[in-house]
């Protein structure tokens, strides 16, 4: 019973981040940890978990939860033809190594070292979708083998260390590589897989013995946020998504953008500060 009053506190938070993340994911049409990381961290700051701790468990606890979500979202698009395998043969191996190297980073710097590195891509992500850049093209193929693994190595490693998918990275670089939108979403799911599962073992890992992590935790993973965050997410996006439709999608890339650059803002401020 103790133990249930200690941890109702972070219930609590658990709870408003995936009601406050299910709306943004619906609004802003994303999901994952590019919503769930600054909202969680915020929580786990009101709570008064230690700041050294703060943004591992943040970036831990959304990878994990990024897991069922993958799994889902990729089968799904499986069956409607979007997934292309023949990406994910020549790109799985270096987005796998890379969120290896990336989670292995992650567990030996500090809290600001990752909250500088969300805040610098969550920065581009908003000049990105700010700017009208919806129909630029870089190159007319992928680029694949040796010579095109840093680019999936890289996103798997800059992946792990933010607590995404890898949709926030790599939808955007496949588009601007002429891919279709709709396979970028759909490969970029099968991606989430393949970088949230070793990171999420390797943050378990990365974290034991720690002694400041909040109740429920399992290394740098928060259990009860994994058990919460997830289910109120999904319940609660409807109501994002609801809202949403009375925007225009420029409006929408609009709102996101500066969500995104609000964040990052913050994220740079806690990092240079800590």
């Amino acid at each position: 019973m103790q133990l249930i009053i200690d941890a109702l506190p972070l219930i609590l938070m658990m709870i408003a981040t995936g009601v406050v993340g299910g709306i943004l994911a619906g609004l802003l049409g994303v999901g994952g940890g590019i919503v769930i990381v600054p909202v969680l961290e915020f929580a786990l700051g009101l709570l008064g978990v230690d700041p050294a701790v703060r943004m591992h468990v943040a970036v831990a606890t959304s990878l994990a939860t990024i897991i069922p979500t993958s799994i889902s979202s990729s089968r799904a698009h499986h069956s409607k033809g979007a997934v292309d395998l023949e990406l994910i043969k020549s790109w799985g191996l270096a987005i796998l190594l890379g969120a290896i190297f990336g989670t292995w980073v992650a567990t030996r710097v500090e809290s600001n070292v990752l909250a500088a590195v969300f805040a610098f891509i969550a920065l581009l992500v908003a000049l990105k979708m700010v700017l009208p850049l919806q129909d630029k093209v870089i190159a007319k193929k992928v680029p694949r083998g040796i010579t095109g693994a840093p680019l999936p190595f890289s996103i798997g490693t800059i992946s792990s260390m933010m607590g995404i998918g890898g949709g926030t990275l790599s939808v955007p670089i496949l588009t601007l590589l002429s891919k279709p939108i709709h396979q970028a979403v759909g490969t970029s799911a099968l991606f989430g897989l393949i970088i949230s599962l070793p990171a999420t073992v390797g943050f378990i890992l990365g974290g034991q013995g720690v002694p400041t992590l909040p109740v429920g935790s399992l290394g740098y993973v928060n259990v009860i946020g994994l058990l919460i965050i997830s289910p109120v997410t999904v319940l609660s996006a409807p109501l994002g998504a609801k809202i949403a439709h009375s925007l225009s999608q420029r409006n929408l890339s609009i709102a996101f953008g500066m969500f995104l650059f609000i964040v990052g803002i913050r994220m740079l401020y806690k990092a240079l500060i800590t």
